[in-house]
């Protein structure tokens, strides 16, 4: 016993300063595979209204990449992270429905996120009343939605074939370009710049390294619009996130980084609109992980437990159907498709949905780390709120955009307050109008309730 005592080696991981025993080297097994996106024809870009034609070429590749992870008790999670605007819930359900044939992955297994380019391309049914598609781009988009899948599925099924033991810590960074953007007015809250509003500078790391220290993959997020290129750029390009992927895997080679977008539906970069803007982001980001990742990280251990869950969020009353048959005529062409758009519903099942079954789904990490995942344009006020009343906030990772993008999710303060994220959003998601004051309470202790069965489970 004592000679065995004497021989127990240790492992550094790279990640930090994070020491752990040989003996927890099989704890956890990561497989992590990429695939390139980017569309192989010109085709309406994604996220800006104000765009009038297809795309012109592309700047920077775009790519689906998938971290599959294991514990010791089989249990898995495969995160997949993809440089489009978002997944509507009908193509991510598609997906997982795939995988589920393929590799048996539970729909609590698997979890969709996107880095929310706006300079992406369309995906079938996200955003369908923004843009001013005729038949033939009609076509691409939904030839290009096919193409996504194939790809997800693909990268997904490589992640799982190539799991190796692996080793997983957290470390934490901080990136201050992002800026809260609602700004107030004499005319009400408009899209501009608010320095005293509520942000979130953290950049939560989780790095992934194989028993012997070598880096695998990092997987990072941050809460602001990936938005710096706006509508006058025609060119793919995954914007700040994809130049923050790219900056990391040139610093560490053989590391895929994979980047997920935090609760940024009201930050935006400041200031915008320029490649250099673009690249000094990215690396600004970049720089947050390779400090996280060479700072003190915290072990990461099993159990891993997932769940998925969906809870009601109503809408307030909709607008009746002579108030819509009205909007018709409307001046705003947007408002007249929305329009359309609710009467085809109401033709077509009756009435308009008085609620929206939102998705939430988490993952849990032993005792040291509980990814909380999102569905929609989410407000920042909701990661601060469950920071703070879901302790310890520095095991908590709050995302947005995942699974199910759909809608911009206000907090109670910003419906109160108005604005694009609490109402005129909703015209282009072609959603029947805002929400009910009492979402955000309805939303968080449905978080809170799928946490503290997870929470529960891991002790």
């Amino acid at each position: 016993m004592k000679t065995r005592n004497l021989l127990i080696a240790v492992v550094l991981c790279m990640c930090g300063s994070t020491v752990l025993p040989l003996e927890e080297k099989a704890e956890w097994k990561a497989g992590v595979a990429v695939a390139r996106i980017t569309p192989e024809q010109s085709m309406w870009m994604a996220g800006f209204a104000a765009r009038k034609k297809p795309s012109e070429g592309t700047a920077q590749e775009l790519f689906a990449k998938a971290l599959a992870l294991e514990d010791n008790h089989g249990g898995r999670v495969v995160i997949i992270t993809t440089d489009i605007l978002g997944f509507p819930g009908s193509i991510s359900e598609a997906i997982a429905q795939r995988l589920a044939s393929s590799n048996g992955l539970r729909r609590d297994q698997v979890v969709f996120t996107s880095s929310h380019t706006h300079s992406g391309p369309v995906v079938r049914e996200s955003l369908a009343w923004m843009y001013s598609l005729n038949e033939e781009q009609a076509a691409a988009v939904k030839s290009y939605t096919a193409f996504l899948q194939e790809r997800v599925v693909e990268v997904a099924g490589q992640a799982l074939g190539r799991m190796v033991p692996a080793v997983l810590s957290l470390g934490r960074g901080e990136a201050g370009f992002g800026v809260n953007r609602r700004q107030k007015t004499e005319k009400g809250y408009v899209i501009g710049v608010n320095a005293e509003g509520p942000v979130d500078h953290e950049v939560p790391v989780l790095c992934v390294a194989s028993p012997s220290g070598k880096m695998l993959a990092v997987l990072f997020s941050y809460a602001c619009h990936n938005t710096t290129l706006g509508a006058d750029n025609y060119k793919f390009h995954g914007d700040y996130a994809g130049v923050a992927q790219e900056e990391i895997e040139k610093a560490h080679p053989g590391v895929t980084a994979l980047f997920m977008i935090g609760c940024a539906a009201d930050t935006n970069p400041n200031p915008r609109g320029t490649e250099e803007h673009v690249r000094a982001y990215g690396k600004d980001l970049a720089r947050a992980v390779n400090d996280a990742m060479s700072g003190r990280t915290s072990p990461v251990r099993p159990p891993l437990r997932t769940a998925f869950d969906r809870v009601d969020l109503p809408f307030s009353p909709p607008p009746s159907k002579e108030e819509l048959e009205a909007r018709l005529s409307d001046q705003d062409v947007y408002r007249q498709r929305q329009a359309r758009g609710l009467l085809g519903v109401i033709d077509e099942k009756g009435s308009l949905p008085s609620h929206y079954a939102y998705p939430v789904s988490a993952v849990q990490f032993g005792k040291d780390l509980t990814m909380v995942l999102l569905a929609g344009e989410v407000v920042v006020d909701y990661d601060i709120r469950l920071k703070r009343e879901l302790p310890p906030p520095q095991q908590l990772w709050v995302l947005g955009y995942a699974n199910d993008v759909f809608a911009y999710i206000p907090s109670r303060r910003v419906l109160e307050e108005g604005g694009y994220e609490a109402a005129t959003s909703m015209i282009y998601y072609g959603q029947p109008g805002p929400w009910a004051p009492e979402v955000e309470e309805i939303l968080v202790s449905k978080v809170k309730q799928v946490v503290a069965g997870l929470r529960q489970g891991a002790e």
